[in-house]
């Protein structure tokens, strides 16, 4: 009986312990740092930043024998309005990439338009607001009699 309570008494001393540290998987902690650690895009690590298009060597290619000729055009047509396709996409990407990054400060703005100490910016019709286009006209009446919202007149 003595040695029962004994063992149960050591059984529940063990259970209030603080675990022991055992020894960490190596192999699998070098896996995870090793994944974890990548870097996918190390041999170029700027290939991704917007206007590294521009660095790439993206061309198309050249009209051959083989290739689709709409009808009604001759090689030299098409490859002439390609062409115009390519420098106007490019100069639209180059465009947009010099404004990339650049943003209006506020304050700036705020003070520039004149709020902040009279009411000059009021004379206007915007009323110092920049206007943006919507998709319907919400003053008048479409051709077949609903409204921007689909409601009869």
């Amino acid at each position: 009986m003595k040695v029962l309570a004994l063992l149960s008494l050591l059984g529940v001393v063990a259970a209030f312990a603080p675990a022991q540290q055992g020894r960490a998987v190596t192999a699998q902690n070098a896996l995870f740092d090793d994944i974890f650690g990548m870097d996918l895009f190390a041999p170029k690590k700027d290939q991704n930043d917007y206007g590294a298009r521009n660095k790439k060597k993206l061309v198309q290619g050249k009209i051959g024998a083989g290739s689709y000729v709409p009808a009604g055009l001759t090689a030299a047509e098409y490859q002439k309005i390609r062409d115009a396709e390519d420098k106007k996409k490019k100069a639209n990407y180059d465009r947009n990439v010099k404004k990339a990054g650049v943003f209006e400060d506020y304050t700036e703005f705020y003070m520039k338009r004149g709020t902040d100490s009279s009411q000059k910016w009021k004379k206007s019709a915007t009323l110092g607001h920049r206007m943006a286009k919507t998709k319907y006209d919400f003053d008048s009446v479409a051709k077949d009699g609903k409204k921007y919202d689909g409601a009869r007149k």
